[in-house]
């Protein structure tokens, strides 16, 4: 008879996060130095560059923010001047729901009038 091999759901979660741990420190203690930034440098770009919404850009935000310290203005102004010419996505993201929001309370306008005939 072949033996079931053991699953995550065979350990306690007290085992298993110990298991875990475990293998944290011995991934790590076995990679070399340029394995180690390598990595490091996959996991910062996911994280910052690859947000999604308003909640995780305002993280990443804040993480560079809290990272550049004092000199994050001084930064933000070096690379609005160096790009000045290019688009402002979010700014333009902000116009085009402006539009929208106007173009809804010109139609909700309208259809009020529209029902204040029909009585």
């Amino acid at each position: 008879m072949k033996k079931k091999s053991i699953v995550y759901s065979d350990l306690s979660k007290k085992q298993l996060e110990i298991l875990k741990e475990l293998y944290i420190q011995k991934k790590v203690e076995s990679m070399s130095h340029q394995e180690l930034k390598q990595y490091v440098l996959e996991i910062i770009s996911h994280q910052i560059n690859d947000t999604i919404g308003k909640e995780e850009e305002m993280e990443a935000w804040r993480e560079m923010s809290d990272f550049f310290e004092e000199q994050f203005e001084i930064i933000i102004l070096e690379i609005q001047t160096k790009y000045i010419d290019d688009k402002n996505v979010i700014e333009t993201e902000i116009d085009s729901q402006k539009q929208r929001i106007e173009l809804l309370e010109r139609n909700n306008l309208d259809q009020e009038k529209k029902d204040m005939w029909d009585d």
